[in-house]
């Protein structure tokens, strides 16, 4: 893998660059009517407008949109469906918000190039590339940012039992090899995920968030997705819709261990323990020297 001398300090996402020097908030909106936390309630123009809006204002920098559910135990769907349900939300998006850097979460190599043509500045691909063998030359071919997440399984299968002899060397090593596969495309706007939730249990889960620096040596940003997931409720014994509280915790934590992306369901939330972060960092650093 090349080296990189100013690793995190920013990444050409598209026509934009996102500014990595403090970390950046990825606001989520679901398109699909089944997500585990806020299913159906973005479907309407209207809503999902809103919703970019008002995560926009909060603090996000980043809108990741999604059409394909990913919830445990959902199904894989095609690219024609996914994108019937992508088009318009994106086209209207991003002629609303023009400045704001907008994701879109998706496996399929095939909404590549369609992202491209309307201004998409990061494909968000929870397989890594694992799923479609066109996608590693699909994104290379464009400026966009690429964030490769780590998975075992797939959806419909993903928390049947996952297995690891160690997680974090077996997610790291993964992330080396698919980022060797896209330095050979001469592409680097790589970000990544460990991919929280995705086909770890919950012991699995915690070890990768407390040895999260084992991944900065890669050069790359991490980004962590954490937000109100089960890692959270299952040891709270709450709902999903309980769990923000919980979710700032982990945010933090992950802050601590390096994270530069907080994708999150709650923008204001995550502003703030970004700015919290930021002002114990400056009084920290002039204590360690």
């Amino acid at each position: 893998m090349s080296e990189k001398s100013t690793p995190f300090s920013e990444i050409q996402c598209g026509d934009l660059i996102l500014n990595l020097e403090m970390p950046q908030i990825m606001g989520i909106i679901n398109l699909t009517e089944d997500s585990f936390f806020d299913g159906g309630s973005y479907i309407k123009e209207r809503d999902y407008l809103l919703r970019a809006e008002s995560l926009l204002g909060e603090g996000a920098v980043i809108l990741d949109i999604g059409a394909a559910s990913t919830r445990p135990g959902s199904p894989l769907i095609s690219e024609i469906e996914e994108w019937q349900k992508l088009e318009q939300p994106l086209k209207k998006i991003r002629a609303k918000f023009p400045k704001a850097i907008l994701s879109v979460d998706t496996y399929n190599s095939a909404q590549v190039k369609r992202c491209s043509d309307l201004g998409i500045n990061i494909i968000n691909d929870i397989s890594g590339g694992a799923w479609d063998d066109q996608m590693y030359r699909e994104i290379a071919r464009t400026k966009m940012a690429y964030v490769m997440m780590h998975i075992q399984g797939t959806p419909e299968n993903m928390q049947n039992k996952p297995q690891y002899q160690s997680v974090v060397e077996e997610v790291k090593a993964a992330f080396v090899k698919g980022i060797e596969k896209l330095e050979a495309l001469n592409y680097t706007n790589i970000i990544l995920d460990p991919g929280f939730g995705f086909g770890k249990g919950l012991t699995h889960n915690y070890t990768l968030l407390a040895q999260l620096v084992a991944f900065l040596p890669l050069k790359y940003p991490v980004l962590a997705g954490l937000s109100r997931k089960s890692m959270i409720f299952k040891v709270l014994d709450i709902r999903a819709q309980e769990a923000l509280n919980g979710s700032t915790a982990l945010n933090m934590i992950a802050l601590l261990n390096g994270a530069k992306i907080l994708r999150v369901h709650d923008a204001k939330e995550a502003n703030e323990t970004i700015r919290l972060f930021s002002k114990y960092k400056e009084v920290l650093e002039p204590i360690n020297k």
